[in-house]
């Protein structure tokens, strides 16, 4: 049983590592990319202890280097489902899945991804992020899904529980394979409706909707706490002063949980929730023995 996996590998996820690893606990961590820093297109100017300006990029690499450099195990992979089993949580990824006894969720704030005409009017009111928090409201009706890779597939194995009348839209992404649904593989160029999202409306048709569910990419730490139950506010996941949310044994640090949206920020509450988990874990190991 793993005694904490760390869901991101920017600078709050991979800080919280290299403290773990230096007291002894031996962290995984996950990650597909490098987040908003691996995107960077300027310098940093403004982080202690350089007197020049630093490449974002770089900077992520150079703190993964030095956690691998200490034994820190770093998968390249992406998570798509948590799961609470009480006792401990299970990490689905697109490879495998682990079990572990805590969680830290570190993939930083969420970028709109989605600049489709509708999308945010329609977000909340027949748009949903998340099949297993709002694919029950959907039962039997007709609904459709936008993704084309494995979270997509993961949240239409769910949603096929709950209806039959299911449409792919992959927004102009190639799907060479038989879900057992009609796939509409036309770009996205509008959702419509009244009230509620009422259709999709592709480069070559109109296709009727009840419900939809994006799965672009992979889920955020927000879509993790719709799957967890975890209390957000205003866009952040709520922890205490432990960094800790409302469901015991799940973390969370960095720009997900608020403040200023700076590195040196995310690197203290890196080193910061370290301690916490590493007492939350002598304390249940406590318990267990």
């Amino acid at each position: 049983m793993n005694q904490i996996i760390i869901i991101g590998k920017g600078p709050a996820g991979i800080s919280a590592a290299i403290y773990l690893k230096r007291a002894g606990v031996d962290p995984i961590v996950i990650g597909k990319d490098l987040g908003a820093l691996g995107d960077y297109k300027s310098s940093i100017e403004n982080y202690y202890g350089f007197d020049t300006p630093i490449d974002g990029k770089k900077l992520i690499q150079d703190g993964i280097k030095q956690a691998f450099s200490l034994g820190v195990r770093i998968l390249d992979d992406t998570v798509i489902s948590i799961k609470d089993n009480g006792s401990h949580f299970l990490i689905i990824t697109k490879n495998e899945t682990l079990e572990t006894k805590s969680v830290l969720l570190a993939t930083g704030k969420t970028r709109e991804n989605l600049t489709i005409p509708g999308y945010r009017k329609f977000r909340g009111k027949g748009i949903s992020m998340c099949a297993t928090c709002d694919g029950y409201f959907y039962r039997r009706k007709k609904i459709g899904i936008v993704g084309c890779g494995q979270y997509m597939k993961h949240e239409l194995e769910y949603l096929s529980r709950m209806t039959k009348d299911i449409t792919i839209f992959t927004h102009g992404n190639n799907l060479d394979e038989d879900l057992g649904f009609p796939i509409i593989d036309e770009r996205i160029v509008e959702f419509g409706g009244t009230d509620k999202i009422g259709f999709v409306k592709t480069e070559k048709g109109t296709h009727e909707v009840d419900g939809l569910f994006i799965a672009l990419g992979a889920p955020s730490s927000l879509e993790f706490a719709n799957q967890l139950g975890l209390i957000v506010e205003k866009g952040n996941l709520l922890v205490n002063q432990e960094y800790q949310t409302n469901v015991p044994g799940i973390f969370a640090a960095g720009d997900i949980i608020g403040g200023k949206l700076q590195i040196a920020k995310a690197v203290y509450d890196g080193m910061e929730v370290a301690d916490y988990i590493y007492k939350y874990l002598k304390d249940i190991n406590k318990k267990m023995a």
